[in-house]
């Protein structure tokens, strides 16, 4: 498979950003060479690096954690599990008390989970439950399956002189868990940056620990411009278009953990967006818009960001070429493409993977190897993103065209496709790394 790694970076890791400001880079070094997408991933990085700083985190309790990043290491203060434990119903027994071909033993006191037993005396078996304290001197248990008789004696009859149950021989450790087996006291349980899902939060809990420190979800201020759009539910007059930018970019968002503030639509006048930036800018962690960022004779947002440190340029994707990128008024600011398709590939290309890597969440979209269900082309300049569907069979499907305009075919893709620069054509059959949506 051809690699998905543009100069030598994984779409999905870390890259070093450039060393200087992306708003000071001069628009005239990008009219005949487009940035790549690594290149473009590490200035968006580099610009929202400040969302690491200390004053961006908070404690909350486990619960309230859900979907954040770790801010640092934490440690096991105790052993997982705390102490040797029983991984079956059945009894605990000295291994050495049975010969290779079994024996009888005399049944002891029951231990029930969450008991603290009594030591184990030669010759004898503890009826032990799932989970149970192993008895000090036992070092195996036997399931209750392999008895004889099969199941636990009635409490009327166990301890007692006359109750013995046969078993056969077992090797030490057998179905036993032992003490620290899964995490020991000391050790790392989780390094900084994971991101918290119910399985790291059980293990935090397992541990004992009922608070966590973790970054501040990102709020994001989200803009959507153009005189040829109109909120859903309105009347669609001739030469309009309802907006879908802003729910399909809002609920993106909202499902990777960032908290949306929205400010409708903002016509073609660069004014009354820089009005509405400043009023409620200053507020948000990062401002983005879609649209108004091409080289048309109406792009708002490139007109509203004259004066500001904002760059406008091209990256090597279809879609989603088009991008601004910069601080409006000191704050981080990201333009993304006005077509639906461009401004959600921008969201996953950039902005989520970015975010993921600076402060452990949103999660990481699961990059899985597919096989083409139908050859495809691709501009052999651009890394080309198109919408699939991932089939039971390892292959998949392509949905729609690779015209950014195309909503019914995102709607019914559950994959996004990469296709790298240099590479303009792919048979059926061929290997490609699709991220699951």
């Amino acid at each position: 498979m051809t690699s998905l790694q543009p100069h030598g970076t994984s779409l999905s890791g870390t890259s070093q950003p450039p060393t200087s400001h992306p708003a000071r880079h001069q628009e005239k070094h990008h009219r005949h060479q487009a940035r790549s997408v690594a290149e473009h991933a590490a200035a968006v990085a580099e610009l929202l690096q400040p969302l690491r700083s200390p004053g961006r985190t908070e404690v909350l309790p486990l619960g309230e954690a859900l979907g954040r990043g770790l801010v640092k290491d934490v440690t096991a203060p105790i052993s997982l599990p705390p102490f040797a434990n029983s991984q079956m119903d059945g009894y605990a027994i000295r291994s050495a008390d049975l010969p290779d071909d079994g024996g009888e033993l005399r049944v002891m006191r029951p231990v029930p989970a969450g008991a603290s037993p009594d030591a184990l005396q030669r010759g004898t078996a503890a009826p032990i439950m799932t989970g149970a304290m192993l008895p000090e001197g036992a070092d195996a248990v036997v399931p209750i399956e392999r008895a004889v008789p099969d199941r636990f004696l009635p409490p009327t009859k166990q301890s007692t002189a006359q109750a013995t149950v046969k078993l056969p021989a077992a090797a030490p450790g057998t179905y036993v868990r032992e003490a620290g087996s899964d995490v020991q006291a000391g050790q790392t349980a989780l390094g900084a940056g994971t991101f918290l899902g119910p399985a790291q939060l059980g293990l935090l809990a397992a541990l004992g620990i009922p608070e966590v420190t973790v970054y501040r979800a990102v709020t994001v201020l989200l803009v959507t411009t153009g005189d040829e759009v109109v909120e859903p539910g309105q009347d669609l007059p001739a030469g309009k278009i309802y907006d879908s930018n802003g729910t399909l970019l809002e609920t993106a968002m909202r499902q990777a953990g960032l908290e949306v503030r929205r400010a409708g639509i903002v016509t073609d006048n660069p004014g009354k967006l820089r009005e509405l930036l400043r009023a409620e800018g200053a507020a948000v962690d990062l401002i983005v818009t879609t649209g108004g960022v091409s080289k048309g004779a109406y792009e708002v947002v490139r007109q509203a960001m004259e004066d500001q440190p904002v760059e406008f340029l091209h990256v090597a994707m279809q879609p989603g070429g088009p991008q601004g990128i910069g601080t409006f008024d000191g704050q981080p600011f990201l333009g993304f493409p006005g077509n639906p398709v461009s401004c959600l590939v921008s969201f996953e290309m950039f902005l989520r993977p970015v975010l993921g890597r600076l402060l452990g969440a949103p999660a990481p979209r699961l990059p899985i190897r597919a096989r083409l269900g139908q050859p495809l082309t691709s501009p052999e300049n651009k890394h080309q993103v198109r919408r699939g569907t991932l089939q039971p069979d390892g292959t998949v499907e392509l949905q729609g065209g690779e015209s950014s305009h195309l909503m019914h075919a995102l709607a019914g893709s559950n994959v996004l496709l990469h296709v790298p620069q240099g590479v303009a054509e792919l048979g059926a059959g061929a290997e490609v790394e699709v991220w699951m949506l």
